[in-house]
């Protein structure tokens, strides 16, 4: 039985992130981190809003809320369905046995607007922070130039854009 803070509750935010086993990577090319957010989007679209993302080599972050008429049980499994279905391809390409994942993902029930703000930041600017580019908005495989575009997207970043005051405070929020 899960305790209050194992469960997902509809219509909640929560930054979901998990890493890779030992030292080994998620991604081991441009293609890898495609296939990812393909089968993200294919397991998890219909329980998951992405308000942002980002994905470095060895992990990743997610920042979701959860649609109404999402359940605990169909959100654990879709979840797990996909790192599985993720994991098999890689290994499969990749002549590969084993986890790849570590065991459980992990989640953080976002609960201040304030925390909001910053986990949106933090996300974006993780690929600074571990040395892969110098200017984050280089790193192709996170949401943060979904935010500044009009054009159609998979992100909800409204939401996103909204917590900041709009585009503009969100720009100059990514300076600091």
């Amino acid at each position: 039985m899960e305790t209050g803070q194992d469960v997902f509750e509809a219509g909640k935010i929560y930054h979901i992130y998990s890493r890779a086993i030992g030292k080994e990577k998620l991604y081991l090319n441009e293609e890898n981190y495609k296939f990812f957010l393909k089968k993200y989007h294919e397991y998890c679209s219909t329980i998951f809003e992405t308000i942002a993302y980002c994905l470095i080599p060895n992990h990743f972050h997610l920042l979701v809320r959860l649609k109404l008429d999402a359940t605990n049980e169909v959100v654990i499994k879709s979840f797990s369905n996909f790192l599985n279905s993720y994991s098999k391809s890689f290994n499969n390409v990749n002549d590969r046995n084993g986890g790849l994942f570590q065991r459980k993902f992990k989640r953080k029930l976002i609960d201040r607007e304030t925390y909001l703000s910053r986990i949106i930041l933090y996300i974006h600017l993780n690929p600074v922070k571990h040395g892969l580019v110098e200017d984050f908005s280089g790193w192709q495989f996170s949401s943060y130039n979904s935010y500044c575009t009009t054009k159609p997207s998979k992100i909800f970043r409204e939401l996103g854009l909204d917590w900041f005051g709009g585009f503009e405070a969100f720009q100059k929020s990514d300076q600091k």
